[in-house]
C-alpha cells in the first residue's frame, strides 16, 4: 500500500519531460479539494506530505501532449454515485487491477504518472507509529505508475467533471518489506512514454513495467513525527 507520498520537485520533473502545463490545471478537482493542509497555500506548490483524496500534480497525454495536470487522489469510477468510492482507491494492485471492475478500462486506457519523489510507511513500537521516508539518495524525482477516470455528478445542469487517479503497487522490494509488503510500481525514466502512451495496451503489453523490481539507489530514513498527521505540511512542522 502507498499512504502518503511527497512530491517537491516537479519543476524538475517538467523541465526533465519537457511536459506542457494543463490551461485548466483541474478545475473540477480543485471544486471538490479540501481545505489546504497547515504550511499549504497552494495545491500546486511542493509537497512532503500528499494524502488521500487531496489534489496532486500527474502527467498524461493530452492532444498527444505529456502535461502535467492536478488529479485528485483516489481513483472515482466514471459509473460512480458519489466521490467517496475513491478514498477506497488510492491504491491498485498491479497483479490484479486488469480485472477489478473499478481499474480494468482505466489500466487498457488511461494510464498516468505520479509526480513523486518518495514514499512513507510506518513501524510500530507500542502505541507509537513511526514514519520512515523512502526515496532516491540522490533526492531525483522519480514517476509512479498510475490509472486515472473522469467522473461527473449525475445531478444534472452545473455539474462538473472531476479527475481522480490510482497508485499502481507491487510486492515491495527488501529496503521497503521489513515495513510493508507493498509499494508503489515507480516507472523508470526509459519507460515513462511507453506507460503513458494514449494507445490501447492490453495488460500482457504491461507485465514488465509492473513486476517488482529493485529500488536500486533509494535509501530509507527516520521521518519526521508530523508527517502522521495528513492535515500537515513541512512548513507548519514548527508550528
Amino acid at each position: 500500500m502507498c499512504g502518503r507520498y511527497s512530491s517537491t520537485r516537479q519543476d524538475q520533473l517538467v523541465a526533465e519531460m519537457a511536459l506542457a502545463i494543463a490551461d485548466d490545471p483541474g478545475a473540477g478537482v480543485l471544486a471538490v479539494a479540501p481545505g489546504f493542509p497547515a504550511g499549504l497555500t497552494s495545491w500546486w506548490a511542493p509537497r512532503w506530505n500528499i494524502a488521500p483524496t487531496q489534489p496532486a500534480p500527474v502527467v498524461v497525454m493530452r492532444e498527444a501532449v505529456a502535461t502535467l495536470c492536478l488529479m485528485r487522489w483516489g481513483l472515482v469510477p466514471h459509473w460512480a454515485d458519489d466521490l467517496s468510492i475513491g478514498a477506497r482507491h488510492i491504491n491498485a494492485r498491479a497483479e490484479t487491477a486488469a480485472g477489478k471492475p473499478a481499474f480494468r478500462d482505466a489500466l487498457r486506457r488511461r494510464r498516468c504518472l505520479v509526480s513523486a519523489d518518495g514514499f512513507y510507511e510506518w513501524q510500530k513500537e507500542g502505541k507509537r507509529r513511526i514514519p520512515f521516508a523512502f526515496g532516491p539518495a540522490n533526492a531525483a524525482p522519480v514517476t509512479f505508475a498510475g490509472i486515472w477516470d473522469r467522473w461527473k455528478a449525475r445531478d444534472g445542469e452545473g455539474s462538473i467533471w472531476v479527475e481522480s487517479f490510482s497508485i499502481l503497487t507491487t510486492t515491495a522490494d527488501p529496503l521497503v518489506a521489513p515495513l510493508h509488503d507493498r509499494m508503489p510500481v515507480v516507472v523508470p525514466a526509459a519507460d515513462r512514454a511507453r506507460w503513458l502512451s494514449g494507445e490501447e495496451l492490453p495488460p500482457e503489453a504491461l507485465a514488465d513495467l509492473l513486476a517488482s523490481h529493485p529500488l536500486a539507489g533509494w535509501e530509507r530514513r527516520e521521518a519526521e513525527p508530523w508527517v502522521n498527521a495528513a492535515t500537515r505540511e513541512r512548513g507548519a512542522a514548527a508550528e
